[in-house]
């Protein structure tokens, strides 16, 4: 059961910046910020041992550090 919990956590992380993303040319910002999600949302989990919050907060911080590191190489 905490598996599907996890795995729905990671979709919705992963999904709702990449769903904000989603026009048809989009800029360095939005790659990054998806990018940053998806990566952080795998590191959070895999240092917590699968837990929603670090799942969810590593995608929240690497969604925001994927927008920083985008927006500094203009």
């Amino acid at each position: 059961m905490k598996v599907q919990s996890t795995v729905r956590v990671a979709l919705l992380a992963v999904m709702l910046p990449w769903l904000a993303a989603c026009n048809s040319n989009p800029s360095r910002q939005d790659i990054g910020m998806v990018g940053g999600a998806v990566v952080g949302g795998i590191v959070g989990s895999a240092i917590t041992g699968g837990s929603t919050v670090g799942t969810v907060g590593g995608a929240a911080a690497g969604g925001y550090l994927g927008t920083r590191i985008a927006k500094e190489m203009k």
